[in-house]
């Protein structure tokens, strides 16, 4: 029979790792894309974003990639809304 901590923590692992990808992959979106875009979008300026995105993913590893960890959640919500608001206004 397995060991349900060790198939819980390792569900945990895969989870933080997919949550970190998508924070870094926010991040590398917002570096690449033209300040201009964010003024034409009316979002918050690139420079806002950049903090924040770099400080949820710091956090996401401070946190011990827990997906459920405070921070964690704090700074996945940000990244998500990111993706949502600014690269889904293509």
């Amino acid at each position: 029979m397995p060991d349900f901590f060790a198939v819980q923590n390792g569900l945990s692992l895969v989870i933080g790792l997919a949550l970190f990808a998508v924070k870094a992959f926010a991040l590398v979106d917002c570096v690449a894309r033209p300040a201009a875009q964010f003024t034409y979008i009316e979002t918050l300026p690139k420079r806002s974003w950049l903090i924040i995105l770099v400080l949820a993913l710091a956090l996401h590893v401070v946190d011990g990639f827990s997906p459920l960890g405070l921070l964690s959640l704090i700074g996945t919500v940000a990244a998500l809304v990111y993706l949502a608001q600014v690269r889904g206004s293509r």
